[in-house]
């Protein structure tokens, strides 16, 4: 299976399936990739969030770590998530997509850098969803 087409939308924060700030859905059927990112206000925040997904969504795909394995360790992460813990579920060693996220961070990171914006800042809109 390929992936034919890539959707990204910028959604209300409270649309997402999870608590999350960017969701990828992979149709298999019509090899529709469809991304769904929290609006943070900023174009720029928005496109960082659906780079970011589009990325990881694509390695994914590559290297056969389905939706549905990430989708599980997510949702499973974010039920038992302490309301301190800040972390995405990517960052956790134990998820089945750790390289994957950590390598569309690495690009986030570089996109937000050409965009002259501050990474701390970027990440305090985030963690200031809810």
């Amino acid at each position: 299976m390929s992936i034919r087409k890539i959707t990204i939308e910028v959604i209300d924060h409270h649309e997402q399936r999870y608590p999350t700030c960017g969701d990828w859905q992979l149709d298999q059927a019509t090899e529709h990739l469809r991304i769904k990112i929290s609006d943070l206000g900023d174009w720029h925040y928005n496109m960082l969030i659906g780079f970011h997904e589009m990325m990881e969504a694509m390695l994914c795909h590559d290297r056969g770590i389905t939706e549905e394995a990430v989708d599980k360790f997510d949702m499973a992460y974010e039920a038992k998530r302490d309301v301190d813990n800040l972390s995405e579920p990517g960052d956790d060693p134990d998820s089945p997509y750790f390289n994957e996220h950590f390598f569309a961070t690495t690009l986030e990171r570089l996109l937000a850098r050409e965009f002259e914006i501050g990474w701390p800042e970027y990440e305090q809109e985030i963690n200031n969803l809810d």
